[in-house]
């Protein structure tokens, strides 16, 4: 018999003690993402609600965004740090805006974008380092200076981003 499908709840995983031990003895470095995340933000939300992505991640320091696409879901491709703000960067993908039952509404990444943002800019010590987003599970995913990562489901983001 099959099971129904799981409801998905936020997940907080503790990794490596010993980043957590020197958290407050490092600061963030400003990576080439850093500054030009408006731009970073611009063409994330372009490939997700434009170029058929639906599994964006933003690595902020190593400049890396790391994406699955619609057509091709097997296989994710990584683009890094200038070539993402090359001219014409969007032009070699095609226009895609099919999405069967997506679980974060096209409305909604503009504001998951937004708090990925302000998540990586407002503190020099405790930082987003990496972001990412799944718009068929619903899922935002999100890794902080303090070697915490966090798997929420978008709506759970939303009610509880204020408190990050």
């Amino acid at each position: 018999m099959k099971e129904p499908p799981r409801k998905q709840q936020w997940l907080q995983i503790k990794g490596d003690p010993s980043i957590r031990n020197f958290v407050f003895q490092q600061s963030r470095t400003p990576s080439l993402f850093d500054e030009q995340i408006d731009e970073l933000m611009a063409v994330t939300e372009a490939l997700v609600l434009m170029h058929g992505v639906f599994h964006a991640k933003i690595h902020f320091a190593s400049n890396q965004l790391t994406c699955w696409f619609y057509n091709d879901p097997y296989r994710y491709r990584v683009f890094v740090g200038e070539e993402v703000f090359a001219p014409g960067f969007l032009d070699q993908f095609p226009s895609v805006v099919l999405a069967e039952r997506p679980e974060i509404p096209n409305e909604v990444v503009p504001e998951i974008l937004a708090h990925f943002r302000r998540l990586r800019l407002t503190d020099q010590t405790i930082y987003l380092r990496n972001a990412s987003m799944n718009t068929i599970n619903g899922l935002i995913g999100m890794t902080f200076s303090c070697d915490g990562s966090h798997y929420i489901p978008y709506s759970e983001f939303f009610e509880t981003v204020a408190y990050f």
